[in-house]
C-alpha cells in the first residue's frame, strides 16, 4: 500500500446530479425528451430516487461514509421553470442543501449545469442560441447571490465533450444517432419551435457548433461566478478516458486526444482546476483500438484501475492546472467489481499525486443507483441500491470498501 501523504484538505466525496436522482424535474428539456415520441430514452425518469425529498438522509449517508465533500447540481429548470420566472422555493431548497452539507462537515461542490436545462431554453435555440451565454450567466449569478459565499468549488458545465467521446469511440450504434435526430425534430414540433436542443443528445453533425457554444457559455459562467466571489475555485469537468498506445498506435492515440479532450484542456488553462471524469482505458494500435484481456464491466470494457491516474496525469500535462476527480466509477451489476476497483484506483491516484500531479480530491460516481439518461434505470453505478417501489437506500459492500479507503487515508 502506498504511503504517500495527502494534504489535510484533500476532498473525499461522492458525486450526484439533480435530474438523475431528484425526480419530477418536469420543467426540464430532458423530461420533455423522455416523453417525446419517438424517444431515445429507454424510460422516463419519473420520481428518480426522490432525492429532492430525501436530501437530508442522503447527506447523512455521505457523512456516514466518512467523506468530507459532496458534489451535486443546482437544477436550472427548477430555479427558472419559465423564462424570467424565478422560484424562491427552489433556491431555498438548494440553500438548505448547502447549509446541510456544511453542518455535516461536507464541502459543497456545486455543478451549475449537469446537462439538463429548462424546456423554454431548449426550445429557444438551446446552448447554440446567441443569448445562451447571457442567459446561463444570469442563472449562475442568482445562484451565487443566494449562497455562493458557502460553496467550496464551482463546476460550470458537466462533460461538454461527451458527444465527441461517444462519437470517437463509436459507443452508440448508427440507429441511435438516427433516433436522436428524429426525437429532437419531434420535440421541436411539439414545442412549436424551429429547433430543440439538449446538452447530452447532440447530433454528430452539430458537435463542433455545440463545442463552440459551450466554450462561450463556460467563459460567461466563470465570469459571472467570479464577479460575485473572485476567490472561489472554478473549473469545467470533462469526460476523459485513459488513452494509451502500443507501439505504432501513438498517432491514433494522439488524434483521439486532439479530437476529444485537448480543446477543453487548453480552455482549462484559464480556470482554477480541471474536473476529470474517468471510467475506462482505451488501448490504441496501428490499425485501431486493441482488445486486451481482462475482466469486463457492464459496458463491456476491460476494468483498468490505473485508468484514473493516467487520465489525471494527461489532464494536468495539457492544462497545467490542478485536477479534481469529479467522477470515477464503474457500471456493473456485480458490486464485487466496484468494491475491488475503488481501492485499487485510489491507490494508483494517490501514487500519481505523490509523483507530482496535483490532485485536489476524489469523488466517486455515484451515491446510489439512479437514472442514467438514455439507459434509464438499467445501468447500476451506485454505492447504494434503491428500491424502485419504496425508494429506500440499501448500502452495497462497495460503500464500505470506499469508506475503508477514505478512513485509511484521512487517518494516515
Amino acid at each position: 500500500m502506498t504511503h504517500t501523504r495527502l494534504p489535510d484538505d484533500f476532498l473525499w466525496g461522492v458525486a450526484t446530479a439533480g435530474h438523475q436522482n431528484e425526480g419530477d424535474n418536469v420543467a426540464s428539456d430532458t423530461w420533455f425528451l423522455e416523453h417525446t415520441t419517438p424517444s431515445l430514452f429507454r424510460e422516463p425518469s419519473g420520481s428518480a430516487c426522490q432525492g429532492y425529498q430525501q436530501w437530508k438522509s442522503d447527506l447523512d449517508l455521505v457523512a456516514g461514509l466518512g467523506l468530507n465533500a459532496y458534489r451535486f447540481s443546482v437544477e436550472w429548470a427548477r430555479v427558472e421553470p419559465e423564462r424570467g420566472v424565478v422560484s424562491s422555493e427552489a433556491l431555498d431548497h438548494y440553500e438548505h442543501m448547502i447549509d446541510g452539507c456544511l453542518e455535516r462537515g461536507l464541502a459543497p461542490l456545486v455543478t451549475f449545469n449537469h446537462f439538463t436545462a429548462p424546456h423554454w431554453f431548449a426550445a429557444a435555440g438551446s446552448w447554440t442560441a446567441a443569448d445562451a451565454p447571457a442567459r446561463f450567466a444570469e442563472q449562475c449569478d442568482r445562484v451565487m447571490a443566494r449562497f455562493g459565499d458557502r460553496i467550496a468549488y464551482g463546476i460550470t458545465l458537466n462533460e461538454p465533450n461527451l458527444e465527441q467521446l461517444l462519437q470517437a469511440g463509436a459507443k452508440l450504434p448508427a440507429e441511435a444517432e438516427a433516433l436522436k435526430k428524429q426525437m429532437l425534430a419531434a420535440a421541436a414540433r411539439a414545442a412549436r419551435s424551429d429547433t430543440y436542443g439538449s446538452a447530452n443528445v447532440i447530433p454528430a453533425a452539430r458537435q463542433d457548433e455545440f463545442q463552440e457554444a459551450f466554450t462561450l457559455v463556460h467563459r460567461a459562467a466563470r465570469e459571472a461566478i467570479k464577479a460575485r466571489r473572485s476567490d472561489l475555485p472554478v473549473g469545467v469537468s470533462i469526460a476523459i478516458a485513459d488513452e494509451v498506445a502500443v507501439p505504432g498506435g501513438e498517432e491514433r492515440r494522439d488524434a483521439k486526444r486532439a479530437a476529444v479532450y485537448d480543446h477543453w484542456l487548453r480552455e482549462a488553462r484559464h480556470d482554477d482546476f480541471v474536473g476529470v471524469q474517468n471510467y475506462e482505458r482505451v488501448v490504441h494500435g496501428p490499425d485501431g483500438e486493441v482488445a486486451v484481456e481482462g475482466e469486463l464491466n457492464g459496458m463491456g470494457t476491460v476494468i483498468a484501475p490505473g485508468s484514473l491516474a493516467g487520465a489525471a496525469r494527461y489532464a494536468h500535462e495539457v492544462s497545467g492546472v490542478p485536477v479534481l476527480v469529479t467522477e470515477h466509477g464503474i457500471q456493473t451489476a456485480d458490486d464485487a467489481q466496484r468494491a475491488a476497483l475503488i481501492p485499487a484506483a485510489v491507490e494508483d491516484l494517490v501514487a500519481e499525486a505523490g509523483a507530482g500531479t496535483p490532485v485536489l480530491g476524489y469523488c466517486h460516481w455515484t451515491l446510489m443507483d439512479n437514472f442514467e439518461w438514455i439507459f434509464g434505470y438499467g445501468a447500476q453505478l451506485g454505492l447504494h441500491e434503491v428500491d424502485r417501489d419504496t425508494f429506500r437506500r440499501h448500502p452495497k459492500p462497495s460503500a464500505r470498501a470506499f469508506a475503508d479507503v477514505v478512513r485509511r487515508h484521512r487517518g494516515a
